[in-house]
């Protein structure tokens, strides 16, 4: 039975009650005269009356004929016995008045249910809410933020950097723009597409992209927004959520952060078992098998951790397509930067080339942040436009952290720095192949670092060498090089060198199989498998105890090799080395400019002069 005929059904019931109830009340007004009760004793000593009806409060009399008004029943409120004896002698009209309750009755069961509802309203449920509980009449309702056609705001011209991506969902655009073109040759579209990729690179922003160039319904929602306290409460959540969706296709379905529930399924040891992440996820994986992708409903989801989610939902039939959305390059990054640096005033001596190569690995909203870094500083300073050297120490404040103004040091530690810094520089220009130095600097920034030294990447690398990997390590140990080659001491200021070239050293030897004793054997610590979690070994590897110590000592020998090597470049350089040490020390801060200048009789390795020095 359809809900309409029901609601008519209902209708004619109710009718037919109050019909009922109006027909009773004019039947008792047509035969019933209320009377005081000394007429009923009067009707009663005259044997008028039939019949006699006592209740709680009332007497009714049944007439042996009708009256004057063609009355067939009298009713009297009951006085009390001894009370109507005395009031009959003075043959007046005497009658008990009732006085009404129902005001009061219905009042003692009202306030204390509206106090108790006050309190819910007000209290629980506000902190219900707080915790994310929700109110129990939307428990089971979807929290998706829905946007209706142009209200995202976003389009493919706002987004830049990741053109691979793009041109990939560009064919979901003109499916939901024109399904009926689709499925002309036999193909379906994707069911479902999963943006991968690490945090900041403009996996949301595509996905609003999407829904503002296709201009349909976009429904957005965050993983963990599905699982709640209570269980059931994310399955019934999917349910909604898709019916919704369903409701206004053509559509999308956005799940950001689908790693927090499509976490794979029978990890969390023995206790395990169907918790309330399982139950929504399940829910999910037979929605998503539920819907055809005819009826223009599209699901996207975004992840930077594609290797914990449960192999089902990567299957073909539900995520069909996986999108990458790296890191963009050297191009890419240009073209970020010329979208965020629209909003603000540039200086004629900004060029978006030269950020780009500053900002090697940035991603798109590590670029926006830098962009608003610059204005914000260019702001402090009262200057009418964003300069490039705004744009520098941006760079550097990200980098490096925040500069400690405060962080004195005293003139002992000022030269060590000073040293080490100029060691790191040294190396790097004496190596071939290695980054050029942009800038050194021993001005405390951050937590810890006490000075530093930005190197420039003059283009985009994708793969290196085992010697490249060397002179990188070669450069990490530089400052400590030069440390023990004035002072003749070690320090702590390369603690984080040393952990930095330990690491490149290690994946040399375990992951890309650079050491002739260990082969072309791959060592490297491997995730925990959910298929098999009772795996183990050496640094998560399953290798013999033999095997671990040759991989030690052949990342020990990478890390004196390389260190000895550091200390030669520092030798035969000693002039060059204390002559920018003592400029870096007047100066705190030298430039590529300056630092090209001081270090123009420098021995580099490839030269026959290196070579002579050194032996």
């Amino acid at each position: 039975m359809e809900k309409k005929d029901q609601w008519n059904i209902g209708y004619w019931i109710v009718a037919g009650l109050l019909l009922l109830t109006l027909q009773n009340y004019w039947q008792a007004a047509k035969t019933v005269e209320p009377v005081p009760y000394s007429e009923f004793e009067k009707a009663l000593a005259e044997g008028r009356v039939a019949e006699v009806l006592v209740s709680d409060r009332t007497v009714t009399g049944r007439l042996k004929s009708p009256d004057s008004q063609g009355k067939t029943t009298i009713v009297a409120t009951r006085v009390e016995p001894d009370l109507a004896e005395r009031l009959s002698k003075y043959d007046v009209p005497y009658a008990r008045v009732v006085e009404s309750t129902w005001l009061r009755d219905v009042l003692s069961w009202i306030l204390p249910a509206v106090a108790f509802f006050g309190v819910w309203f007000f209290l629980f449920r506000r902190f219900a809410e707080k915790q994310g509980m929700g109110g129990f009449l939307s428990i089971g309702k979807s929290r998706a933020k829905v946007f209706m056609e142009k209200n995202t705001g976003v389009t493919f011209a706002d987004v830049a950097g990741v053109d691979e991506a793009k041109a990939e969902l560009v064919e979901i655009v003109d499916f939901l723009k024109n399904p009926q073109d689709y499925g002309r040759l036999g193909a379906r579209i994707p069911k479902g597409v999963l943006l991968v990729g690490p945090p900041g690179t403009g996996k949301t922003l595509l996905a609003k992209a999407v829904a503002g160039e296709a201009r349909v319904p976009f429904f957005s929602i965050s993983g963990s927004e599905f699982v709640e306290m209570f269980v059931g409460v994310g399955a019934a959540r999917v349910r909604d959520l898709f019916e919704q969706a369903r409701g206004q296709a053509p559509a999308i379905i956005f799940i950001d952060e689908l790693d927090a529930l499509g976490r794979a399924r029978g990890v969390g040891g023995p206790i395990g078992g169907h918790d309330e992440r399982e139950q929504t996820l399940n829910q999910l994986l037979k929605e998503m098998d539920g819907f055809d992708s005819s009826v223009g409903l599209i699901i996207l989801a975004a992840t930077n951790r594609p290797e914990i989610l449960d192999p089902a939902l990567l299957r073909p039939g539900r995520f069909d397509r996986q999108v990458l959305v790296d890191r963009p390059d050297k191009i890419g990054r240009i073209a970020i930067l010329k979208v965020h640096m629209k909003k603000v005033e540039l200086g004629s001596d900004v060029d978006p080339s030269q950020v780009a190569d500053l900002t090697t690995g940035f991603s798109g909203a590590d670029l926006a942040n830098l962009v608003n870094e610059a204005a914000l500083l260019a702001t402090r300073r009262q200057a009418d436009e964003v300069a490039m050297e705004d744009f520098t120490q941006a760079i550097e404040r990200i980098i490096a952290g925040l500069e400690k103004k405060n962080r004195l040091l005293n003139p002992k530690e000022r030269q060590v720095v000073a040293y080490h810094e100029v060691g790191h520089a040294l190396v790097a220009l004496a190596l071939p192949g290695s980054d050029p130095v942009y800038k050194i600097s021993i001005i405390p920034r951050g937590i810890g670092a006490l000075g530093y030294t930005l190197q420039r990447p003059t283009e985009d690398r994708f793969l290196m060498t085992k010697e490249e990997l060397e002179h990188k390590i070669a450069v990490l140990l530089g400052g400590r090089a030069a440390e023990k080659l004035i002072f003749n001491h070690l320090s702590t200021g390369a603690a984080d060198d040393i952990a930095r070239a330990t690491d490149i050293a290690r994946n040399m030897v375990t992951r890309y199989g650079m050491d002739p004793d260990i082969g072309f054997v791959v060592y490297e610590e491997k995730q925990q498998s959910f298929l098999n979690p009772n795996g183990h070994g050496v640094n998560g590897c399953l290798v013999s105890d033999r095997t671990a110590q040759q991989i030690d000592a052949a990342v020990r020998s990478i890390i004196d090799e390389t260190f000895a090597l550091s200390m030669g470049i520092m030798a035969t350089n000693r002039e060059v080395l204390e002559r920018c040490a003592r400029t870096l020390l007047e100066k705190e801060t030298l430039l590529e400019k300056e630092l090209v200048e001081m270090t123009g009789d420098l021995k580099r390795l490839d030269d026959a002069g290196f070579r002579a020095a050194a032996a």
